[in-house]
Formats: structure tokens, sequence, C-alpha cells
């Protein structure tokens, strides 16, 4: 995929299309020792915080890729076209503990511009994260009694303010 430079003030997105019917793969590690882990996540946001462009991420405490955000500090969100939507129900759908899901998708990892966190060759944009700000939801905080019903089982997300380093897409997500 050909990819090209984006400054953050040229940055252009459908927010909601590309985060609830799109979807992003999340990826947190280290490209350069081969010790990272993805997943599709469908729940974020695109901002500006604290006068920083950023991408806010939330993963469940269960999930493999929550480790790898716990141990380093960067993080990729790549959006991909339509023809490789199996393989990110792919990646959203196995854990990494066990397989190697990113082979078995057909993507191939590959270092990023400004970051650790490897990003995909096939991706048509990749959003690179430094960390800025982690912390668990809290249940008590929840001002819509409805948001309770996405946790059955208690298991509530962390949720993660990355500054953007770096973007860089095709010609549909620049201005």
């Amino acid at each position: 995929m050909t990819r090209q430079d984006i400054p953050i003030e040229d940055f252009v997105v459908r927010v909601h299309h590309l985060w609830a019917k799109q979807w992003l793969v999340l990826t947190a590690g280290d490209f350069s020792n081969r010790t990272f882990n993805s997943m599709a996540v469908g729940w974020g946001a695109f901002g500006t915080m604290w006068s920083k462009p950023f991408a806010m991420i939330v993963v469940r405490p269960v999930r493999y890729t929550h480790e790898f955000l716990e141990k380093y500090n960067t993080f990729t969100l790549c959006a991909f076209p339509d023809k490789y939507r199996k393989a990110v129900q792919l990646i959203g759908s196995k854990s990494g503990r066990n397989t190697d899901k990113i082979k078995e998708a057909g993507l191939t990892p590959v270092a990023a511009a400004a970051v650790a966190a490897p990003a995909f060759a096939e991706a048509s944009l990749v959003v690179e994260c430094r960390q800025i700000y982690k912390d668990k939801l809290s249940p008590k905080a929840f001002l819509d009694a409805t948001i309770e019903a996405n946790y059955p089982n208690k298991d509530y997300h962390t949720v993660c303010y990355g500054e953007v380093l770096a973007v860089s897409g095709d010609s549909s997500y620049s201005a």
C-alpha cells in the first residue's frame, strides 16, 4: 500500500465510521524485537488534549494486547482497505497468546516511522502514538446507567491517550 506522510493539521477522517464501522487494528510492543500484539478496536477517539493531537483507545485488561500497553509506551492504529476486512476480523477474534494471528491473517508487520510499535504494509492509514495518559475506567464515574451493561464481567477498560507523533495514509485521509 502506498502511503504518504500526512501533517496532523491535514489529517481528515470520518471518525464514527472509522471506529464503529471500519475498525482499526491496535498494535503495541516493539517491532525490532518482534515482541508485539495486535487487536481490532472499534471504540476510541481522535482529538486535541493538553494542546497535543491524540488518539484515545480503550482495552480490557483480559486482552493480550493490554500486557503490551503496560510494558511498552507506544502503539499504532492502522486502517485497512475493505479487501482486508476478514483479516481485521481475524485479528479481533483470536488471541495472540497461543497463535500467530498476524501471520494467519496474511498481514505484514513493518517498522513504523516514529514509534517502536509496528505498522502494517497493507494499511491505508497508520497513526503512530506515544502514551501520555492511562487509567482504568471507574463504574462510579458512569453518568449514564446504560454503560454498565457493557461490563457484565466487571472487566472495565483501561483508557489510554496517545500523543499522535506521525500519520501516514492514502489520499483519502488528507485534506
